[in-house]
């Protein structure tokens, strides 16, 4: 058993005060902090947080030898406990790292909780101090004690900690208990003292959330083909921004991110159900339906995982659908939402030559979560190509009386439901079983640049995408105010900017001797086809550039109903926005 005591009674100091507990069964003993947080591919070297290492045993201070960065060895003359004590800065508010301050706390359990070698399949207690009037929301079996307890190290750091004066709220979903709680980053904290509950304004706001909340993961279990959720009890943690999207999965919980300028949007609410629903989904594909390359995690290095355009990509393909399986959100809100990331992907460049899908996944570690100016030229996202891919996937699949929902159902019965990782061999197969050939195909999708006859498979189902061209020339750059500085944050690759020289970071200063103080000057000025010359200062000298500005360009694409399409495409556009098997 080991113990892990966290300490948060003075979130003013933005530090968590961590002890751990463990009684050595060698004479030799090494510890590690994990490098990153599974659902979230990057190495973020999360050791540069802990500080202040002390290791007691008895009365006697140990001094450890440091092995890496993340790792140290202890030399014991006796297998007395060890009380092992250090300080985690807690100051960065994601789904993946640890925040406190005087409002709430949020702790990343891997970002903070040491690995005792030997123990990882062992019980782990873990045990909070609290400022007064907070509670703890931990998705652990409570203890009598007041403690909580994890199976193994896995379990652990698989359990986000939400903790503040905040009010949980209860819905059950095929009798499975859930919980939500909210911390509202945009209202000031009850003080301390007080004995009222912290008002919930998103609930105010949206007096029907936890009731469409309840529908969508009803939905997701429909998907499924499940008759209740797999994991034995939920919990929500909703982080409410003034700005702000994400979530990160885990198997009995979520943390979502969401911010309130986007809920202001006509399709922010409808935003929030479908970020609730992929991380929902996730405890079905990717918590427990699992990439091989995962079981078991490696919390120390990167590994290859070729399958994670399927473990996000097909979630996000349902995301937009489960709303609508909900009851939701209507035919026009899936158009809408589809349309957007078909121009998303069809706009980005990367997609031509710079990355695969596989690539993609492949490359997740040093690209997706690093994206830099020139991100998408030489990028694409395994979540939205995966996504788009996703679609042809069950557009291909109904050609053959299937759909994807029965391929995930498939792989969840076969592979999921015991605990095994799937290899791309098993998703070949699976396709190739409800719609033969498929998984013949299926590796050139993923290895080519080519796409899929998209207008096609649009068809089938009685739509097509209609472009929108800019309504002005195309001078191959984006600039945004920086600092009161209008300066160039994207330059696209062998367009109009990038030959006549023009940089990343170069201020715009006139076109054609005219001032240029924001970005709207810039398209008042340009003329497609005409050499004309742009000023520009970088490093503090200002250079003057020829540019011949492009024709306009497409800049969105919309997602439309063809009107001449017959009564057969509506009726199979009517059983595609079903998703699940007839």
């Amino acid at each position: 058993m080991v113990d892990l005591f966290l300490d948060l009674s003075e979130p003013h100091r933005h530090l968590v005060h961590v002890s751990l507990r463990c009684t050595p069964a060698t004479p030799v003993l090494r510890l590690r902090l994990p490098s990153w947080t599974p659902g979230s591919y990057l190495i973020r070297d999360y050791v540069r947080h802990l500080e202040a290492l002390e290791i007691l045993q008895g009365t006697e201070r140990l001094q450890p030898s440091r092995t890496d960065p993340a790792g140290w060895r202890l030399d014991l003359c006796s297998q007395e406990p060890l009380e092992i004590h250090y300080d985690v800065l807690a100051a960065d508010l994601t789904v993946r790292t640890c925040h406190l301050d005087g409002d709430h706390g949020f702790l990343a359990l891997a970002a903070l909780a040491l690995q005792v070698e030997g123990e990882r399949w062992r019980p782990h207690r873990l045990s909070l101090r609290l400022p007064a009037g907070w509670r703890a929301f931990v998705p652990l079996p409570l203890q009598a004690d007041g403690t909580w307890l994890a199976a193994d190290f896995d379990q652990l750091v698989d359990t986000p900690v939400e903790a503040g004066p905040h009010r949980e709220h209860h819905f059950s979903v095929a009798d499975v208990p859930h919980r939500w709680v909210c911390w509202d980053a945009t209202m000031p904290a009850r003080a301390a003292e007080s004995d009222a509950a912290v008002p919930d304004s998103l609930l105010r706001d949206h007096p029907t959330l936890l009731k469409d909340v309840a529908a969508v993961c009803e939905a997701c279990c429909r998907l499924m083909g499940e008759s209740a959720p797999a994991a034995p009890e939920y919990l929500f943690v909703l982080h409410l921004l003034d700005q702000g999207y994400g979530g990160l999965e885990h198997d009995s919980s979520t943390v979502l991110q969401f911010g309130r300028e986007a809920l202001r949007k006509p399709e922010g609410y409808r935003q929030l159900l479908q970020l609730v629903a992929h991380e929902y989904l996730h405890q079905w594909n990717v918590r427990r339906l699992r990439p091989a390359a995962l079981c078991p995690i490696d919390y120390d290095r990167p590994v290859i995982v070729p399958g994670l355009w399927f473990a996000e990509g097909v979630t996000s393909y349902f995301d937009q659908l489960l709303p609508h399986l909900a009851g939701l959100s209507g035919e026009d809100d899936v158009m809408h939402d589809f349309g957007t990331d078909l121009s998303r992907y069809l706009l980005t460049p990367g997609r031509l030559g710079g990355q695969s899908l596989r690539q993609s996944a492949e490359e997740a570690w040093v690209k997706l979560y690093r994206r830099e100016a020139n991100s998408d030229d030489n990028q694409i996202s395994y979540y939205l190509k995966g996504s788009i891919l996703s679609l042809v996937l069950d557009l291909e699949l109904r050609r053959s009386g299937s759909c994807l929902a029965q391929v995930l159902r498939d792989l969840w019965d076969r592979l999921g439901r015991w605990g095994r990782g799937y290899r791309e061999h098993d998703l070949l197969e699976a396709f190739s079983a409800r719609s033969p050939g498929l998984g013949d195909r299926l590796p050139a999708w993923l290895d080519g640049f080519e796409d899929p006859d998209l207008p096609a498979y649009l068809q089938d189902v009685g739509l097509k995408l209609e472009p929108r061209r800019a309504p002005a020339a195309d001078p191959g750059l984006k600039a945004a105010l920086q600092g009161g500085v209008l300066e160039v944050v994207r330059v696209v690759r062998a367009g109009p900017a990038q030959e006549a020289g023009v940089m990343v970071g170069d201020e715009l200063i006139a076109l054609d001797g005219l001032r240029l103080r924001k970005p709207e000057d810039l398209a008042a000025v340009l003329q497609a086809q005409q050499r004309q010359t742009i000023t520009i200062s970088r490093r503090g000298l200002l250079r003057t550039l020829p540019i011949t500005a492009a024709e306009p360009q497409i800049e969105s694409w919309r997602l439309l109903v063809d009107p001449a399409a017959g009564p057969e495409a509506g009726e199979r556009r009517r059983q595609w926005l079903a998703v699940v098997p007839c």
